[in-house]
């Protein structure tokens, strides 16, 4: 669960950037590579989530997607990966859409380190996936199993 006061420092960051007033695109995926998904935790949320985040500037949501991956966990997206859906996030703002893909391979292309905005990476079993897992991730792993209809929001 997040803290009033992770949020609260999450939004002034928000609102320092400028960005907290204007819609957001993200895209996060879901690794899945023989009954593992890969999940990272974050130094600033609390909970276990899919990697990601936003898109650069003349990157497409699929391009964003294998960056974040490789970018916060070191392994390198292969192959084709699927759109599984487009999601509202209210996470932090009202504002957040959130672009999600499943991916079936990858291969470590670096050892992962950790720092402030990852803080440590996982490989869970999708039938045990970890107990400190952040809702949304467990709502998108529910839907990816075909246990939950998928939803709107994040």
């Amino acid at each position: 669960m997040v803290s009033h006061w992770q949020r609260l420092k999450f939004g002034l960051m928000l609102r320092a950037i400028g960005i907290y007033k204007h819609m957001t695109l993200g895209a996060r995926c879901a690794v899945i590579v023989d009954g593992k998904v890969l999940l990272v935790r974050h130094g600033y949320d609390a909970g276990w989530h899919f990697p990601g985040g936003g898109v650069d500037p003349g990157e497409t949501v699929e391009e964003a997607a294998r960056r974040e991956v490789l970018e916060e966990t070191g392994y390198a997206v292969e192959g084709h990966v699927q759109l599984f859906g487009i999601y509202h996030s209210r996470h932090y703002t009202n504002r957040d859409h959130v672009t999600f893909f499943v991916a079936r391979a990858a291969h470590k292309e670096r050892d992962f380190v950790s720092g402030y905005e990852i803080a440590e990476i996982g490989w869970f079993a999708l039938d045990a996936p970890p107990a400190e897992i952040s809702p949304a991730t467990a709502r998108r792993l529910a839907e990816i199993a075909g246990t939950a209809d998928k939803t709107p929001v994040w």
